[in-house]
Formats: structure tokens, C-alpha cells, sequence
């Protein structure tokens, strides 16, 4: 089968395509903003990427067209797609088609920390002999890939609420129909598609309502809107994780998050010691260890298993040093999820100064539903500086109540400009966005090494 792939350079759509090559068909696609790490991924695999997508395109006569939900009605070639009348599906759709029928399923969903959390269950299961397929929305240092087939029965996938396509407003996520879902935590985003918090609660139970009875749902115990979630009713078997305090058969750690005890209940079932930080990533792993146990992986292999978990890329990422300064990369894109990154990043280097350089690049930053919790998500920042883009309101006057410890500039060289002059020898500059940033971390690195 050829498939042709729009918007082949989305994380998702590019584990797509990596998986339908491994599977033996011609893969080919196209994206209007080619960068790393997908783009090198795909042409690592022998794909043929496109740059833009004019309607020339469709003398490739595909057997499906494959549309990412990046794509919107107005797209060249998506005009003469519907045009012509071809054959043409969602990712989603096509996964659980081709790849996902007659897998046990373990999917990962929750507004912060899906990634991650995917990434260990795929090592969890690796580790313990099950040789899992997996599709993650980011590159697993563990396996240098973001998805592979794999030889066992079990598939884990990150689980996306975004829509799944133009023709398809469900979440990505009810396509899969997994046996164990990971509910991480629920916090209103994408703004751009759901109204409110309880929008996406909606989306959360259709989940729950594919889940088979002998499923099992793996929730956060801490999380309100996820309760919300299961008293609409949950036809599967619960594990909670996450209690701060003992309860029957809740799984909950004991000890600081680079080193903790595994407890069910009052008895200690597991050991991590590894080289994550944050309490974000302690619940991560009490998350992925209740999924493994589902397909068989005791929780003390499980939780031995993360001793050797290297986390994804562009996950507090050291990027290099120059000047004595280090410069760190991070997808953080959401103000929860700064502050988080933020506060484990404090944890590591304790007083050193902190540098945050962001840009509100998601579709909810740009719409500036979120723009009056930025102080309080760069609180753990010495410094903050923000790219000011097209978004339609001020980030100047987001920031105002820092005063002097935030700067806001309107280009990428500026910006860079702007940190070179405030940093010391000794800080620590994190960079934030869910894109390539204009290459601000190279950009950064380059010019510190010219001011040294």
C-alpha cells in the first residue's frame, strides 16, 4: 500500500509513518514546517518529504491519503483530494485499522506529562521481555525512535484529546479502544477546540465508555476533574495512584522524587532510583507502573526498570554549555507544565539562577486563555524572557506584574541579545516551546561562546 501523508511532521503523524514503512508500505508525505527531530527521522527511514502542500501532489495517486489534523479546509491539496474524489482517512482512524486490531492496547492520556509517562511504559514492558510496539509523541532516548511495530500482543500509545482530523471532530484517542488507559490529570488546553474544562471531561468518558469490562483504568487519585470523569459512570476495573496519604490499594510513593519507595496501601511493593526529577515525574512512574502490572510486569521489575529510563528528547534537555552557562531545552508549552519543568530544574541546581526564555507558541497560548497565569508559572525564575509573535495580545503587559525580572522581545535575535547580556557564568537558561524556537538554543550557545 502507498500512503501519502499530510502533515507528515507532526510527532504523531510521523510515528505514523515511521510504523507503516516498518510494516512494508511506500510511505510519502508532506508538511509546511520541516524541522528536527521528526524531519530527521523520516529521511533517516528513506521517506520522501515534501515541503508545502500544492495540489501537483496528487499525481503520486497514493492508495490513501492520510490526513493530520493540522490540515484545514482551504489546504491546496486537500482541495483537490475531495476534488477528485480519492480515498482518504484520519491517523487515528488509520492506526486502529492497520496497526492497532488485535493488540492489547495501553494508552496514555492526561493534559501534562503523556509523553513521559508513555515513554516508561514502553520500558517497563521492553525491559520485562514483552517486546512492545509503541507510538510516542516525542523521541524515547531508551530506543532512538518515537514509534516501532514491535513482536508482542501489547501496543502502548501516547493518547492524544486533540481532534483527530477536519472530517473527525472526536479525540485522537477514542480511535484506540485500549484494554488499560493511563488517566495522568486533566487540566483545560487546547483551547482552540474545547471551551472549557468540562468540554474535555466529555471527551475523557467517551474514552472510558470504549473500555472493556475486563479493562483497567490506572487515574490519578489527586485529580478532581478525572473523578468528575469516572462518577459518569466506568465499566472497568480502577487502580488510583498519587494519594498523599495511605489508602487501600492506592499506589503511592514514599521518599524525595529522584528516590522512593513503591507503596500499595501500607506495604511496599517497589524501589526507583533514577536520575528524573520533579514530583511530576514520581506520579509518571507510579502511573506506568500500575499500566505495566496490567500486561503481567510485577511492580518491583517495573519499578526496578527505571534505574536505566533515559527519559525523551527536548525533556529539560541539556542542550550544551558556553560561557559557563548551561542552556537546557524543554517542550514545555502550557503554564502548568512551565512551572513544573521550572521547579524541577530549581530542585537540581538548587541557588543557581534560573533563566527561562519561552514563547506562547500552542494554539491556547496564542489565544491567550492562559496569558494571566505566566507570572505564576515562571515564579522559580530569576529571569524571564518571552518572544513576543503574532498572537493578538501583549505579552509586555502579561508580564508587567515581574517588573524588571522579565523582558519581552519581537524577534528570535533579539531575544537572544537579551539573555547573553543578563546571563552569568553559572546560570542555568531554559528554553520552552512545543516548536523549534528559531533555533534559539544553538543561537544562544554560538553567542556565549563568542562573548567568553
Amino acid at each position: 500500500m502507498h500512503i501519502h501523508i499530510l502533515g507528515i511532521c507532526g510527532t504523531f503523524m510521523g510515528g505514523l509513518a515511521a510504523l507503516a514503512r516498518e510494516a512494508g508500505h511506500r510511505v510519502t508525505g508532506c508538511d509546511a514546517n520541516v524541522y528536527p527531530p521528526m524531519s530527521d527521522q523520516l529521511r533517516a527511514l528513506g521517506i520522501e518529504l515534501i515541503e508545502g502542500f500544492d495540489a501537483q501532489q496528487m499525481a503520486l495517486e497514493p492508495d490513501v491519503f492520510v490526513i493530520g489534523n493540522s490540515v484545514k479546509r482551504g489546504n491546496a491539496l486537500m482541495e483537490a483530494v475531495l476534488d477528485a474524489g480519492a480515498r482518504y482517512t484520519s491517523g487515528p482512524q488509520w492506526l486502529s485499522e492497520q496497526v492497532l486490531q488485535g493488540r492489547h492496547v495501553l494508552a496514555v492520556a492526561g493534559t501534562h506529562g503523556k509523553t513521559t509517562t508513555t515513554s516508561m511504559l514502553a520500558w517497563m514492558l521492553d525491559k520485562a521481555g514483552l517486546h512492545p510496539g509503541f507510538l510516542v509523541g516525542g523521541v524515547p532516548l531508551n530506543f532512538g525512535v518515537s514509534a516501532r511495530l514491535g513482536g508482542g500482543k501489547t501496543f502502548v500509545i501516547e493518547a492524544d484529546e486533540y481532534d483527530t482530523a477536519l472530517f473527525d471532530k472526536r479525540s485522537k484517542f477514542v480511535h484506540y479502544r485500549p484494554r488499560t488507559a493511563v488517566l495522568n490529570n486533566l487540566e483545560h488546553d487546547h483551547a482552540d477546540i474545547f471551551p472549557d474544562l468540562a468540554a474535555i471531561e466529555t471527551q475523557f468518558h467517551h474514552l472510558v465508555r470504549t473500555m472493556p469490562s475486563t479493562g483497567l483504568v490506572v487515574v490519578n487519585a489527586r485529580d478532581e476533574a478525572l473523578q468528575r470523569v469516572l462518577q459518569r459512570g466506568c465499566w472497568s476495573e480502577v487502580q488510583r495512584f498519587g494519594a498523599r496519604r495511605e489508602e487501600p490499594g492506592v499506589l503511592r510513593a514514599r521518599g524525595e522524587p529522584h528516590a522512593f519507595d513503591v507503596l500499595r496501601g501500607s506495604l511496599k511493593v517497589g524501589r526507583v532510583d533514577w536520575s528524573l526529577l520533579g514530583e511530576h515525574n514520581q506520579l509518571n512512574a507510579l502511573a506506568a507502573i500500575a499500566a505495566a502490572e496490567h500486561v503481567g510486569v510485577s511492580t518491583e521489575a517495573a519499578a526496578a526498570s527505571l534505574a536505566s529510563f533515559e527519559n525523551v528528547r527536548r525533556r529539560l534537555e541539556l542542550r550544551g554549555e558556553a560561557g559557563g552557562v548551561k542552556v537546557y531545552d524543554d517542550f514545555a508549552h502550557h503554564p502548568t507544565a512551565m512551572r513544573t519543568t521550572l521547579d524541577g530544574l530549581r530542585r537540581k541546581v538548587g541557588p543557581g539562577r534560573l533563566l527561562a526564555v519561552f514563547e506562547p507558541r500552542s494554539n491556547t497560548m496564542k489565544l491567550g486563555t492562559m496569558k494571566a497565569q505566566l507570572p505564576w508559572a515562571l515564579e522559580e525564575a530569576d529571569l524571564s524572557f518571552c518572544l513576543q509573535g503574532d498572537y493578538g495580545w501583549s505579552a509586555r503587559e502579561s508580564l508587567a506584574p515581574m517588573g524588571d525580572t522579565a523582558q519581552v522581545a519581537d524577534s528570535v535575535d533579539a531575544l537572544v541579545v537579551q539573555v547573553v547580556k543578563a546571563a552569568q557564568p553559572g546560570d542555568h537558561v531554559l528554553c520552552m516551546s512545543n516548536g523549534a524556537f528559531g533555533g534559539v538554543h544553538d543561537k544562544l550557545l554560538a553567542a556565549l561562546a563568542a562573548r567568553h
